[in-house]
């Protein structure tokens, strides 16, 4: 079918009230129009479904649309309804109509009324439907999210793996069109092979989303306090924060309500009533936050989400993808943060040991690039797109700086000759490992597979060992996003080299290499402290004695059982089992005058407790490194006493506020006193003295961001910590 130019702009006027198509779309909409099979990759807000909805309306017959949630289906019908003075012009057919409104639908479409049917791949299976619409004309057939047909897509569903055989019982020559927002070229491949459409026109829009800002943060037993931290920093704007169960859902969801943000929980689990009306009030805007299983989205065409909070990281890129492209579709902000730590990996990882052995490879491989993006240092935005084979130019393309990665640059380090080295091994290996197969030749680490390909006996096995595996890993990932190698997807990722690698070997040039995030740090409060030892943790035995010795000391003296000591020193007493008060000293946060002043009873229970249990103690006390030297500690304290403004004090040494409070913190949370009333009487009066005062006496806990809550934002941080150094000054030293 021939359409003049002005006819296409009228239609979109008449049935859209747009006058200019966006993107790719009027390309598109021109390939359907004249009968060619079509193909169209759109992310995420690009105006995809006008892509097949205008043809639709355009042409004689009724259009076949194939989409995989009854949700979608049912937003999309009553949209089209709402462009039409006729309600018969889109309808749905699947299982969850009664045998009277079967009826209406076939004779709608008989009158030809029908332009658009929306049927699940379930109900093209049945005999009576393909009989039906063997015997009208179909206009095409399109098939939405067409990424579930490949399984390498994130959402693999086996029954449309069948579609390209329903379609020819329905006929011959019907042109298809297959549409998805996310698709790797591997799936891209897929999703053509199996809708037998090799020879469809290809439409690919940018994967570049240049307002979305993306950050990974770590992942910690505080992450609810972190959450709750951004929602209220961005407050009254509409947000989803996406959870990986139900159970975590609705937990989150009451922890947000309880701090005063309006949220509301959705899942698969809530009855079809609740899920709409929770839906509804986010739309409306009587809710800021929705907390979701990925349940929730599809469909949602909320234009002003501002942020996307992944609570659990996702099982795959292209998850990823649709799931932050749900923020800032009106081309505002949208601020995409996700929470990290390598134990979630794991859980997925369990998740998928019972599935067939192909899927989880599958599951592996996409999991490894979720690893990849979290650790990575390089640009996130770059990362992504070279994910869906697209290259990011740094001269015109827009969002370069959208990143926490870019914003915050780690350090680089000259890395060409391990470049070469790593490709070397790639070509004298011939091509035949995994990243994580690769790492272990190049720093000599044997396994059943290397041995068995006797890749140990060569002389370039353990060539790397001057680095880390971690090391090897973080290189291999920026050469691959470089463009020297590539992962052959047929074989799950076998890493192969490209020309530009086999170029590189040959003539080497500098290679400036970022370092890798390191995940394992815990966060008290701003204090941060690297983890245990490899495998260490705390004796939770000892440790729950130990705070009810906190308990019974804390009544005694009518004081809060954090004056006493606080939660990291305990864990730390019952990781190094100190049992002479000079050891205790030495334990995190403790230092002489608070070990002579409180620890008595706590080394003799300690003491105890190795005697009975016949423990064996770390030999050799590790002394805490208090992150500065002493003679800035006694520089702070000797001005504190000369009562100089602490402002002053942080500007001779060259400290940030934040940072000298950090450092007197430190020197009181030891023990020893420092008097800064002459401070705080500057900065609070008499009666909000009193109330901060009142509030850390009946307190079960010291920590800020619980005081600014409970505060609701009365008091800022500088306030809070500079009355809680008076506070543990006075009471506790």
């Amino acid at each position: 079918m021939f359409v003049v130019e002005g006819d296409l702009h009228s239609a979109l006027k008449k049935y859209f009230g747009f006058s200019n198509f966006k993107g790719l779309q009027e390309n598109v909409v021109k390939s359907i129009l004249s009968g060619r099979n079509t193909f169209v990759i759109m992310p995420t807000g690009g105006g995809k479904s006008l892509c097949y909805q205008l043809p639709a309306l355009m042409q004689e017959g009724t259009a076949i649309i194939v989409s995989p949630l009854i949700a979608l289906m049912k937003n999309q019908v009553d949209a089209i309804r709402g462009v039409s003075n006729e309600d018969g012009v889109a309808h749905v057919l699947n299982s969850s109509l009664t045998k009277t409104e079967i009826k209406q639908v076939k004779s709608d479409i008989l009158d030809g009324i029908t332009k658009l049917l929306y049927v699940a791949p379930e109900s093209l299976t049945k005999e009576e439907n393909v009989e039906f619409l063997r015997s009208v004309t179909i206009s095409f057939m399109a098939v939405d999210e067409a990424h579930c047909i490949s399984e390498w897509g994130h959402d693999f569903r086996p029954e449309y793996r069948n579609l390209r055989h329903i379609i020819k019982r329905i006929g011959d020559n019907i042109p298809i069109i297959g549409l998805t927002a996310t698709a790797t070229p591997k799936v891209q491949e897929d999703i053509l092979k199996n809708l037998g459409i090799p020879d469809a026109k290809t439409f690919k829009a940018s994967f570049n989303r240049p307002n979305l800002y993306y950050e990974v943060l770590p992942k910690t037993k505080q992450v609810d306090a972190d959450i709750i931290r951004f929602v209220k920093q961005n407050s009254n704007k509409s947000g989803i924060i996406y959870c990986l169960s139900r159970k975590r859902v609705e937990e989150l969801a009451q922890v947000l309500q309880v701090n005063g943000i309006k949220a509301v929980p959705y899942h698969a689990g809530l009855d079809s009533k609740t899920r709409a009306n929770h839906q509804d009030m986010f739309l409306m805007e009587d809710v800021d936050v929705v907390v979701a299983t990925i349940a929730f989205g599809m469909g949602i065409d909320k234009p002003d989400v501002r942020f996307v909070i992944h609570h659990d990281i996702p099982k795959s890129i292209e998850s990823y993808y649709q799931e932050t492209g749900r923020a800032g579709r009106d081309g505002g902000e949208g601020h995409c943060l996700a929470f990290y730590a390598y134990k979630d990996i794991e859980k997925l990882e369990k998740f998928m040991s019972g599935k067939p052995v192909a899927e989880q490879e599958i599951g592996h491989a996409l999991l490894q690039e979720v690893v990849a993006y979290a650790e990575t240092s390089i640009s996130r935005r770059k990362f992504i797109l070279h994910y869906f084979g697209e290259e990011f130019d740094n001269e015109t393309g827009e969002g370069g700086d959208m990143d926490d990665n870019v914003r915050h640059p780690k350090e680089q380090q000259e890395s060409k000759d391990n470049v070469k080295l790593l490709l070397e091994v790639v070509d004298a290996t011939n091509e035949k490992y995994k990243s994580k197969d690769l790492v272990n030749v190049i720093i000599g680490k044997e396994n059943a597979l290397i041995n068995s390909h006797k890749t140990n006996e060569q002389a370039f096995f353990g060539k790397g060992k001057h680095q880390d595996n971690k090391y090897w890993m973080a290189l291999t990932r920026q050469v691959l996003v470089a463009g020297l190698l590539k992962k052959d997807i047929e074989t799950y990722g076998v890493i192969k080299l490209t020309d530009q690698g086999k170029a590189f070997i040959k003539k080497p040039e500098s290679f400036m290499m970022s370092k890798d995030h390191v995940f394992d740090e815990i966060h008290d409060d701003n204090i941060i402290t690297a983890t245990k030892g490899a495998g260490a943790s705390a004796d939770e035995t000892l440790m729950k004695m130990l705070k009810d010795l906190r308990k019974q000391n804390a009544k005694k003296l009518g004081v809060p059982p954090f004056v006493i000591f606080q939660d990291p020193s305990l864990e730390d007493m019952a990781l190094k089992y100190p049992i002479t008060l000079d050891e205790l000293s030495n334990v995190h946060g403790v230092g002489d005058g608070k070990a002579k002043k409180y620890g008595k009873d706590f080394v003799e229970l300690i003491a105890n407790y190795v005697e009975e249990n016949d423990i064996i103690r770390p030999e050799d006390m590790v002394v805490k490194s208090t992150g500065s030297n002493s003679a800035l500690k006694l520089y702070i304290i000797q001005n504190v006493d000369r009562k100089l403004p602490l402002d002053d004090i942080a500007r001779a040494k060259g400290m940030s506020m934040k940072e000298f409070i950090k450092e007197m913190e430190s020197i009181v949370f030891s023990g020893t006193k420092l008097n800064i009333n002459y401070w705080i009487d500057e900065i609070l009066d008499e009666d909000q003295q009193e109330e901060i005062h009142d509030y850390f006496m009946d307190s079960d806990t010291d920590k800020i961001d619980v005081a600014i809550d409970e505060f609701d934002g009365d008091y800022d941080d500088e306030e809070l910590r500079l009355y809680r150094i008076k506070f543990i000054s006075e009471v506790a030293n």
